[in-house]
């Protein structure tokens, strides 16, 4: 990677990236490419503590990286009450991770339905049955959840629950990194300041 040889942005560039990284998954895991960790600040006995998980990546564009999920779950909560979030991709195939930060905010309803719709019908009833992040007895209470999602919606097609939503983290920073021979990677990152983006390259 060389600065002078970059996009003025980097939404070209991680499109890029990202399409070889579909071109590189694996049969047998269709989604590495759309898999990245989401890191939250979660507020623990008067403590900030981040927290980590893998979410997919459902949309993308120059307003941010989008992801759904249940609103009320731990990453919903932690996210309501410090909307500061990162994100980060890794490809070891291609020996890439991007990293992002910024400020996450919900989506519009009408885009949180519009994905509900395309996603598969056992999925819809798991959003329903499911309080995600929420303490369960056992596997019966959430196969009991979902047969009462089922009978409930037997005859329709199944809408978006309330409490079902996404989140967009709108970048301030994004970090490219590309694997090099000796450890001598390349980083190059792209800040967003008030005259557009700029970039620096740093030391591996």
């Amino acid at each position: 990677m060389h600065i002078d040889r970059s996009p003025a942005t980097p939404f070209a560039l991680f499109g890029e990236w990202l399409a070889e990284a579909r071109r590189a998954e694996a049969p047998d895991r269709p989604f590495s490419a759309t898999a990245m960790t989401l890191s939250t600040l979660a507020q623990v006995d008067d403590r900030w503590r981040p927290r980590s998980r893998v979410v997919l990546l459902k949309d993308w564009d120059e307003r941010g990286f989008v992801f759904f999920t249940h609103i009320d779950s731990d990453k919903g909560r932690e996210l309501a009450a410090c909307p500061q979030a990162s994100l980060v991709f890794h490809w070891p195939e291609l020996e890439r991770q991007i990293r992002v930060e910024g400020a996450a905010a919900p989506v519009a309803r009408a885009e949180v339905e519009a994905y509900h719709a395309t996603r598969p019908r056992g999925s819809q009833l798991g959003a329903w049955a499911s309080r995600q992040s929420r303490p369960i007895a056992d596997r019966a209470e959430l196969e009991a959840a979902v047969a009462q999602a089922e009978a409930r919606f037997a005859d329709a097609d199944v809408p978006a629950p309330p409490h079902w939503g996404g989140f967009r983290i709108a970048p301030e920073r994004i970090e490219f990194w590309q694997g090099r021979r000796s450890r001598l990677h390349d980083r190059l990152v792209y800040r967003r300041g008030e005259s557009g983006w700029a970039t620096q390259r740093l030391a591996p």
